[in-house]
Order: structure tokens, then C-alpha cells, then sequence
């Protein structure tokens, strides 16, 4: 699953149990109503630098280097994906291609991305 954007219908602590079981650096971070709460979030989950501008060029320029972190896949689980879609589409639409770019661009380094968009799966 290394070096993509992908969805599923887990709940985040077993997609992050997934990648930390294959060895991956993992981060979570949630949507919680706000954009620039969601991007201090990315932050806080893979622990950037104070350096970090909590923007969608920062976000870019941060996922592309992650040199503070061992090497290795880095996997970083966005829940509440679908919720920031619904209220902030626009907002939502930057956010996921700065992610997506970000993947590609880090494919051939030393710590490929994955994004990881969760959704728990719906109730019985």
C-alpha cells in the first residue's frame, strides 16, 4: 500500500496498528471542523518541525522531507475526511491534492508516503 492516496472503511487506530505491524512511521490526525486545526494536525501527528507554517506549502514542503523521521514508509491517516468534504469542499479539494502531490513526490526518496482516508464502517 506504500506511496498512494488511499480510502477505506476501518477505523484509524487499526490502519495505523496495520502500517506500525509492516514497520511504517505513522501518524494520525483528524478532522475536527477546521482546516487550520486539521493542518496543525498533520504536524502534531508526524511531529515536523517548529519551522513548519501550518499552510497548504508548508504541508507540501514538509511531507516532502520528513528527514527528522527514521527512513522508511511513512503513513499518515486522515480520519474525517468525508466530514471537512461536506463542509468545506473547497478547502477540502487543496488539502487532498497537497497530500496526493506530496506522495508522488516522495515516492522515489527514502521515506515514501502513503495517505490513509478513514471513515469508521457504518453502524450494524
Amino acid at each position: 500500500m506504500t506511496g498512494r492516496v488511499t480510502r477505506v472503511r476501518l477505523p484509524a487506530q487499526d490502519v495505523a496498528a496495520q502500517a506500525r505491524a509492516r514497520g511504517a512511521t505513522v501518524g494520525v490526525a483528524e478532522y475536527t471542523g477546521d482546516r487550520r486545526a486539521l493542518l496543525a494536525a498533520f504536524g502534531r501527528a508526524l511531529r515536523f518541525p517548529g519551522w513548519y507554517g501550518r499552510n497548504l506549502d508548508a504541508l507540501h514542503d514538509s511531507l516532502t522531507d520528513l528527514s527528522w523521521l527514521p527512513p522508511g514508509e511513512v503513513v499518515l491517516v486522515w480520519t474525517g475526511e468525508q466530514a471537512m468534504r461536506r463542509v468545506d469542499p473547497r478547502g477540502h479539494r487543496a488539502v487532498l491534492d497537497t497530500l496526493a502531490s506530496a506522495v508522488e513526490a516522495a515516492a522515489s526518496g527514502q521515506r515514501p508516503l502513503t495517505v490513509v482516508l478513514t471513515e469508521p464502517p457504518p453502524a450494524p
